[in-house]
């Protein structure tokens, strides 16, 4: 079994990156779903491809697919930021960024 290091500056490192990735994921659904699906509908509508509004699209469906696209996003993030945690405790090392 190993022993997490003492210094903690492996776990702060890894909790200050999850926040980042977190804000950063967050926004982007902000900016899609009220920007695009709310604030841009009048201009979005005026294209209409396959026969519907693009704003009355992104509203509806847009913002939804994107929410799925950015939980995988945040899946392969985070279990790339796992596997760097883990090599850390694992050598006790100084965390360095990943």
């Amino acid at each position: 079994m190993t022993h997490p290091p003492t210094d903690h500056s492996a776990r702060n490192a890894y909790w200050r990156w999850n926040l980042a990735y977190m804000g950063a994921l967050l926004t982007l659904w902000a900016a899609v779903s009220f920007g695009l699906g709310i604030a841009a509908a009048p201009y979005l509508n005026t294209y209409e491809p396959f026969g519907i509004p693009l704003g009355f699209w992104f509203a509806q469906q847009g913002s939804i697919a994107t929410f799925v696209i950015i939980i995988l996003a945040y899946a392969l993030l985070m279990n790339r930021l796992d596997r760097w945690y883990h090599d850390q405790v694992a050598s006790s090392q100084p965390a360095q960024t990943p």
